[in-house]
């Protein structure tokens, strides 16, 4: 029984807490604000890591740009036929693809060109071409788009179509025939799909070219062999496999975590200045408060209790609270400003929403590193207080 929870204690730890409102509620304030700013933190580095996890999986394992004076040109795709030859290749596909810059906007569009009768290297192009008829797409000359796309054209005021400016300076008019639809906003939010013969009409590109190669292996451990098969084909080439491009990104998120890793740092190191503050004693008044209970026959573990149930309850609203405001900052605003350390401030995307993923250990990290500590830091001076002669203390 020694161990139930004393309701007496808890009303007299709230009516504590109010004693001292204006000093309890700016500890909540900063309580609330650090952990609010901590949980938007990881909130954000979790989503754009799930989104850039779940891109890499649909990366094509092997793909084959040529490089010309430095650059990225056109390759031909009479090389397929080659690299289907090697032992290993399963497959190979000619891809049509580029960025568009619309002026208006300040916006890149990545235009893809899709042949129906083709394999292709992503699962969610091969649920489009189910989905959507490209001969019809081809025939009325229309295009799909990504979310991020459809709003920028309807704010330039391009509802049913949009006019492309192709390389010779002319207009190609496309119809916008829908929207394309995928759980990726990274990857779909700003694309442009049309049929290939089309994209390669506004690309200004001969019909025995294309953008790069993508090659599927049968057994993935033969990657490397054959990406080093294929260079010694086409020495003129860049070979990148799916590996690589999997460094380049998470080297690209490690930089930007770094960002963030400073931002928690900063974060930690003002929680614990209020930490050090609170530690390194009470106030003349609170140690007082804890003499005249001693002297009307309060224990020392009555004293431990009350200031237990008095800091837990503002540093676990605290908690909550910033859970909340982390969430609907991050979630539901979509993290102004903190979002443009990963994404940056370039004009040239389209914006994306976060997608909401609940990270458990996130959450019970943050609680670690807040609650117990600053229960810690108030129950210590009250247990050295509390263990000073009655009188002592009092005086």
């Amino acid at each position: 029984m020694k161990n139930k929870i004393n309701i007496y204690l808890i009303e007299y730890a709230i009516n504590s807490i109010l004693r001292q409102k204006f000093k309890n509620l700016f500890i909540l304030f900063v309580f609330t604000f650090l952990t609010a700013l901590l949980c938007s933190v990881f909130f954000i580095s979790n989503s754009i890591k799930y989104e850039l996890n779940t891109t890499l999986k649909s990366l094509p394992q092997i793909t084959v740009q040529k490089v010309k004076a430095g650059r990225h040109y056109d390759i031909n795709v009479d090389a397929i036929d080659e690299i289907l030859n090697i032992a290993g290749v399963s497959d190979a596909v000619a891809r049509v693809w580029g960025y568009y810059y619309f002026e208006n906007a300040g916006v890149n569009f990545s235009v893809i060109g899709i042949d129906e009768f083709e394999n292709q290297y992503k699962n969610s192009l091969n649920k489009l071409v189910k989905d959507v008829d490209f001969s019809e797409l081809e025939e009325n000359s229309s295009m799909i788009i990504g979310k991020g796309v459809e709003k920028i054209l309807h704010e330039n005021y391009y509802k049913e179509y949009f006019n492309f400016i192709k390389p010779d300076g002319k207009f190609k008019k496309v119809n916008i025939a829908g929207v394309f639809q995928d759980n990726l906003e990274l990857e779909s939010n700003d694309t442009i799909v049309l049929p290939k013969e089309l994209a390669l009409e506004i690309f200004g590109m001969d019909q025995n070219k294309a953008t790069d190669i993508v090659v599927k292996v049968a057994n993935p451990e033969e990657i490397f062999t054959i990406a080093s098969k294929i260079k010694l084909l086409f020495p003129d080439t860049r070979v990148i496999t799916n590996k690589e491009l999997e460094i380049s990104y998470q080297n690209i998120f490690d930089y930007k975590g770094g960002l963030f890793l400073a931002l928690f740092i900063i974060s930690i190191f003002t929680f614990f200045i209020i930490i050090y503050d609170k530690a390194s004693g009470l106030t003349s008044e609170e140690k007082k408060e804890i003499g005249v209970l001693k002297a009307i026959g309060w224990k020392v573990e009555d004293v431990l209790k009350e200031k237990f149930y008095e800091s837990f309850i503002i540093s676990f609203m605290a908690y909550i609270l910033g859970i909340f405001i982390a969430f609907g900052f991050v979630y539901i605003l979509n993290a102004p400003l903190l979002k443009e350390i990963f994404t940056g401030y370039s004009q040239l995307k389209t914006s994306f929403e976060l997608p909401f993923v609940l990270d458990f250990n996130t959450l019970f990290l943050v609680f670690f590193l807040s609650v117990p500590i600053y229960i810690a830091a108030t129950i210590v001076p009250s247990w050295r207080s509390a263990t000073i002669e009655t009188d002592k203390v009092i005086r």
